[in-house]
């Protein structure tokens, strides 16, 4: 396939397809206005303090924080839950939730933490979110277990990069923290985002079984942290599925798979609709 453009015969296979599997990565809420923390530089136009500090995103994104210094770890995560609450997903959320409703079957796979899938009207029980969510929280210290941080707020000086406050475990008082999969992270609860995996692989059992034809669209993930990227490719080979890639920098792909489209994520998905 060509990566040029999008051909009329990609059109078709998204638009035949029985089934859909949408996959996404930080790409996807560029065009809603949301960083994408696209190396250092990307990470520190963002948060220029933790330049100051010489922190990479890596760095900064590890539960230690939580522990040594938690007004640093939820000056970071309370920042980006109150900007994930105030963004509104752009029309590409809208135009995929259309698509998908038009299908035998659909789900969702992303790497995303930011709930912006739920707010666009995803079903909660059709998705994956395989590194945890910034809307719910779990405990540093105790087997408390995971609690929506809905009505959680976290007051941030951005001057100084400090939280001013933070949300607590109601079981121990210990520091909550996200329940996101963290770098160097052993203590992330991943129970919630297991029962979403089970309910993931009875979809993709059902496509198997009923020989529906799947098409994966695969919106904004890099090669960088590939956990979207692989996830597709695997089920693509396992169901004879077609990948479309749809990333403006890394459109790579197998041409056994797919189809990749050099575009972003609201362009891709519009070009590929309409």
């Amino acid at each position: 396939m060509q990566t040029l453009k999008i051909s009329q015969e990609v059109k078709r296979r998204f638009l035949q397809a029985d089934a859909l599997l949408i996959t996404a990565g930080a790409g996807m809420g560029v065009d809603s206005g949301l960083p994408d923390f696209r190396g250092n530089e990307g990470f520190w136009r963002a948060y220029p303090e933790a330049r100051r500090l010489g922190l990479s995103f890596a760095e900064l994104a590890n539960p230690r924080w939580f522990e040594e210094d938690p007004a640093l770890a939820w000056a970071f995560y309370g920042h980006r839950l109150h900007l994930y609450r105030t963004t509104q997903p752009h029309e590409g959320f809208s135009l995929l939730l259309q698509q998908a409703q038009k299908r035998q079957a659909w789900f969702l796979f992303t790497s995303n933490v930011d709930g912006q899938f739920q707010k666009a009207g995803f079903d909660e029980d059709r998705i994956v979110e395989c590194h945890g969510s910034i809307h719910h929280l779990q405990c540093t210290r105790c087997d408390a277990g995971i609690r929506r941080a809905d009505g959680v707020t976290v007051p941030v000086d951005m001057a100084r990069f400090r939280a001013l406050d933070w949300p607590h475990c109601p079981q121990c008082g210990a520091t909550a923290r996200p329940n996101i999969l963290m770098f160097g992270d052993w203590g992330w609860d991943a129970s919630r985002t297991q029962a979403q995996e089970a309910r993931f692989e009875a979809f993709l059992r059902r496509v198997a079984d009923e020989n529906l034809r799947l098409c994966i669209v695969e919106i904004g993930a890099g090669t960088a942290v590939p956990t979207v990227r692989h996830t597709g490719e695997a089920i693509a080979k396992r169901l004879g599925a077609f990948l479309i890639r749809i990333n403006p920098r890394e459109p790579q792909i197998d041409p056994q798979l797919g189809a990749g489209i050099p575009m972003g994520g609201l362009e891709g998905i519009r070009s590929l609709i309409r």
